[in-house]
């Protein structure tokens, strides 16, 4: 079941929320896959962060393509869907922060000091990537595949595989 974080004390106003159509204000949710969400008008859906301004209509109403919240990205976007990359000026969706993908471009999403990521996760093999792609920790289904992407090796020689 998706987990609810009312951004508001039933006022429609909260710190970090933008008021949408219909005078309710924005919410965050928790996905099935434990990521940041967008809580769609119905109280049930909740979207993963990156699927809000992305042209497709995902909430029933389509709340989440809503013109004044999907203008001025990323300024007008509520603030629980954004996460800031080492570069000020550089921008993702909070959901795609500690994923193992290098989505800000230079790890700033996966690595210190701009993000506390927590460990490699059981499908992931942590060491230092040469795949641009991602950053400190590369999925296990790339061990032993005869290609390296660790500057070590390791992905080839110590790694158990998937």
């Amino acid at each position: 079941m998706n987990k609810i974080f009312p951004q508001g004390d039933g006022n429609d106003s909260a710190a970090g929320a933008k008021a949408l159509p219909g005078g309710e204000g924005a919410q965050t949710c928790v996905t099935l896959t434990n990521r940041t969400g967008f809580l769609c008008h119905d109280r049930r859906s909740c979207i993963p962060a990156s699927r809000v301004c992305d042209g497709v209509r995902t909430c029933a109403h389509g709340e989440d393509e809503d013109e004044a919240m999907c203008r001025d990205m990323p300024q007008s976007l509520p603030s629980f869907l954004v996460a800031r990359c080492g570069d000020p000026s550089s921008w993702i969706y909070s959901d795609q922060k500690c994923d193992g993908a290098n989505n800000c471009g230079d790890c700033s999403d996966e690595l210190s000091p701009v993000t506390a990521c927590p460990p490699c996760g059981p499908g992931w093999w942590r060491c230092p990537s040469t795949v641009f792609g991602y950053c400190g920790c590369i999925p296990r289904s790339l061990c032993r595949d005869l290609v390296q992407h660790c500057s070590d090796w390791s992905d080839e020689y110590s790694c158990p595989g998937p």
